[in-house]
């Protein structure tokens, strides 16, 4: 994990125009000084390097032409990392879609759980520390909504929980926000228990139940040595100074939020969904990064989500964004309860059947899943046969090489259809993917076919 953010050397003479500035941007001119004076672990280098070749030639990209004009022009390949801010816009779509269809004729509330930050330190310290105790912030968390399921409604309750890890100025804020219907299924799936529409559970005992949960998962693997002690927290190294900081730490109220949303829950989750596919901040924020400095925009929750200017040295913008890179492959959405993954088909159907929803009204529409598909069936194949293949591209004629038709090819071996999609009057004849296979291309420059 990165050190306290110091400021990265920034190469003489490098700016980026206001209004223009990309997180990218703000890598590739003070992300290899940041490097060289920093310790990074090989997961955020590897972050780094996605969000820097992002949609640039590095990664490849696919030709778009006109049939009538001759006119084409290249299109570059995303990144597909999940902490990019360009990336996934149909991943974060789909997911919102399917949430979406998951959607109870009740009401629902939005429940929040944060840490202290007193134990962001402890949280930082080190990748498997990351993976540990975030792990233990759902578990917790998840464990508490049950327990009050179970004891205040008397079933299964279903909610989805989002892991965030900042706050509007990058700095460490760990909470898990949560989407929860307004009821719970009973025992045997026999019939539906009516939660309130202004009050589900008691914020106090949200609040003391999972800081004792959190707290009594953190003791046993403090115990068992599992974690790497920080500096700041060193006494979590000796049992009896141990005890003492724990008993501290419950004495403290821990912050719980528990409230309808006000739009209703199709706005939660197009908030959720904002940062579901990627992290901390996004591209339209950075307002510029000049002489080593980089400016982006916030609100400050404090005076009414009053939108502010913050401006940062270059090498604690970029300590502060890669202390958001999660452990590689650990889940920060999970659904717990009757929408549980394993329990999911048969249990929502089941509260479907028993709120009187008709089959129809909650099918979802069968474009975008059809897309994702195909893109899943492609990704797989572009992993295995690697970013560039042989084969993709005709000898040059006349100083252009020409895409052989391959997608049409595939779609029919499939058995799909191919499909011409119209932008910005060009015609494009590919296969319903973000990021299908072709070779890196020379040039963005736009010439006519040969």
């Amino acid at each position: 994990m990165p050190p306290a953010a110091q400021t990265g050397a920034a190469p003489a003479g490098t700016s980026c125009s206001s209004g223009s500035c990309e997180l990218a941007d703000v890598f590739q001119l003070y992300g290899e000084a940041y490097r060289r004076s920093h310790r990074l672990s090989p997961h955020q280098r590897h972050v780094m390097r996605d969000i820097t070749r992002c949609r640039t030639a590095a990664l490849g990209g696919h030709r778009a032409w006109c049939d009538g004009c001759g006119f084409e022009r290249y299109n570059y390949h995303s990144c597909r990392n999940r902490h990019c801010p360009k990336c996934q816009s149909v991943d974060r779509a789909a997911w919102v879609e399917a949430r979406t269809g998951e959607l109870l004729p009740v009401p629902y509330f939005h429940h929040v759980f944060t840490l202290p930050h007193e134990l962001n330190p402890l949280v930082q310290c080190s990748e498997p520390n990351q993976r540990a105790l975030l792990k233990l912030l759902f578990d917790a968390t998840a464990a508490t909504l049950l327990k009050f399921g179970r004891g205040e409604l008397g079933g299964k309750v279903g909610f989805t929980l989002v892991l965030h890890t900042w706050d509007q100025q990058l700095r460490p804020h760990l909470h898990v926000h949560c989407i929860m219907a307004s009821g719970a299924l009973g025992d045997e799936g026999q019939h539906w228990i009516a939660g309130g529409a202004k009050f589900l559970f008691p914020v106090c005992g949200l609040s003391e139940v999972f800081r004792a949960k959190y707290l009594d998962g953190l003791a046993e693997l403090l115990a068992e040595g599992a974690l790497d002690i920080p500096p700041q927290l060193a006494a979590l190294g000796t049992p009896g100074c141990r005890r003492r900081l724990l008993r501290q730490w419950r004495t403290k109220p821990w912050v719980a939020y528990s409230k309808p949303p006000f739009a209703g829950p199709q706005k939660l989750l197009d908030y959720l969904g904002r940062y579901t596919h990627r992290v901390a901040i996004s591209n339209h924020r950075l307002l510029g990064c000049d002489d080593g400095q980089v400016r982006f925009s916030y609100r400050d929750r404090k005076e009414g989500d009053r939108l502010k200017t913050a401006t940062l040295p270059a090498g604690e913008f970029i300590g502060r964004f890669l202390e958001h890179v999660l452990p590689a492959r650990f889940l920060r959405i999970r659904h717990y309860g009757f929408l549980a993954n394993r329990a999911k088909q048969t249990q929502l159907a089941q509260c479907r059947q028993l709120l009187g929803v008709s089959p129809s009204a909650h099918r979802p529409r069968p474009v975008l899943g059809h897309f994702m598909k195909v893109r899943q069936f492609v990704m797989r194949l572009a992993t295995m046969l690697g970013p560039h293949i042989g084969g993709n591209w005709l000898p040059q004629r006349g100083g252009s090489a020409h895409v052989v038709p391959w997608r049409v090819r595939m779609c029919r071996w499939m058995g799909l259809a191919p499909h011409t999609r119209s932008v910005s009057g060009l015609s494009r004849t590919a296969m319903a993917a973000d990021r299908p296979l072709s070779l890196a291309v020379p040039s963005l420059s736009p010439h006519p076919r040969a």
